[in-house]
């Protein structure tokens, strides 16, 4: 013990492993970020490892992953171990979002905690749909054209961005190398990032259920919070496990294990699930170039949230009308998923153009208004008080 608050590397260790006080009231919600941690671990062991025996050629790619799959040596666990482990990592995050929208932890002093966590979303998004197109299936093929098409509608020069992207005149092998270079790289910006946020957050320590900033009531992470972390981690582990060996493809899509053909376009293109309800938003808008705008600007909106909600109280656990709109928000989202995975025809179109005004709404109308109302019977009540 003494080494470990000696030693300068290890006392940064025990600083943010062992000794770092946290809130005695959290609850399993504010286990996320570990479980986040371990997926962003095992992504990148399995990454590197399927890195090993995968052919970045559209002429070998889908082959490749049928040889992890059928030749390598527990090459089909490492695939859907990767595979299925990006799912995870979707859910957790937005139940980790979730939890920060509920509870206000992106206001003063964890505005900074908050933003390099919306960066981190981002950056998860565009390596997930890098890594999509990797196995070069029908799915990936038309998802990587779709989605890389949305650069054309920058004015002027979004084409020849485009085909700069491409490094043709479509999706081609110099498209499926760049990704491949990138979808090995970015897990590791991932990691800095991750770390980064652990650092922010360690400045003011986590927020609590209550949203107060009591700092005497708090306790050490190791071992309380390091085996309460435990307990989920080894429930994921329990959960990926009948997934991997029981049911690996229930999150993919089957159109994926058909190889790759420019010729031939799919029924339906639809990215992954997690990425549903962005896909939504874009086709709610009918021009372009609004449309792309708007699934940008649903990502980069979260960064607005400390600047407007004006709320005195810090969290929905004392806001009833705060609690109930939180609840509208997050059934809205799973809306936005469903529409997200029909066809673009009515009433799909317009149940998704009134679920992304809502979503829009949310941020810029409703959680102000919620505030300046709460503040209004706040001081109408304290002034009867007087």
């Amino acid at each position: 013990m003494r080494l470990l608050k000696s030693h300068a590397l290890l006392r940064l260790v025990n600083s943010y492993v062992i000794d770092s006080p946290q809130p005695a009231n959290i609850s399993y919600l504010w286990n996320f970020g570990s479980l986040l941690g371990t997926c962003l671990i095992i992504q990148i062991l399995t990454g590197v490892f399927l890195a090993m025996h995968y052919t970045p050629h559209v002429d070998f790619a889908f082959n490749s992953v049928e040889h992890i799959m059928r030749d390598v040596n527990a090459g089909y666990i490492l695939r859907y171990t990767h595979a299925n482990v990006a799912s995870f990592f979707f859910i957790f995050v937005y139940a980790h979002i979730a939890r920060g929208l509920f509870y206000s932890s992106y206001r003063e002093p964890r505005t900074l905690l908050w933003a390099i966590g919306v960066i981190i979303f981002i950056v998860m998004m565009a390596t997930a749909f890098l890594g999509y197109v990797l196995p070069y299936g029908q799915m990936s093929l038309w998802g990587a054209t779709v989605i890389t098409n949305l650069l054309s509608a920058i004015p002027f020069f979004g084409q020849d961005l485009v085909e700069l992207v491409w490094g043709g005149f479509s999706v081609s092998n110099a498209t499926l190398n760049r990704f491949f270079s990138l979808h090995f790289l970015l897990p590791f910006l991932l990691a800095g990032l991750a770390i980064a946020h652990m650092m922010a957050l360690h400045v003011h320590g986590s927020n609590n259920p209550n949203g107060t900033s009591n700092n005497s009531d708090r306790y050490p992470m190791h071992p309380y919070f390091t085996f309460k972390d435990l307990v989920t981690i080894f429930a994921f582990f329990l959960v990926l496990s009948i997934m991997v060996f029981y049911y690996p493809n229930v999150l993919g899509h089957s159109d994926n294990y058909i190889p790759a053909n420019p010729m031939s376009t799919p029924s339906s293109i639809v990215p992954e699930w997690y990425l549903l309800p962005f896909y939504a938003i874009l086709r709610s808008i009918p021009n372009k170039l609004l449309g792309v705008v708007a699934m940008f600007g649903s990502l980069l909106i979260l960064l607005v949230l400390p600047f407007t909600d004006v709320s005195r109280i810090r969290g929905s656990q004392f806001r009833p009308l705060m609690r109930l709109f939180h609840w509208f928000f997050i059934v809205n989202f799973f809306i936005l998923m469903w529409i997200g995975a029909c066809h673009p025809e009515s009433p799909y179109l317009e149940i998704g153009q009134i679920a992304t005004s809502f979503y829009f709404m949310w941020f810029i109308l409703i959680v102000p208004a919620i505030g300046v109302i709460e503040n209004t019977l706040f001081d109408l009540a304290n002034s009867k008080n007087i």
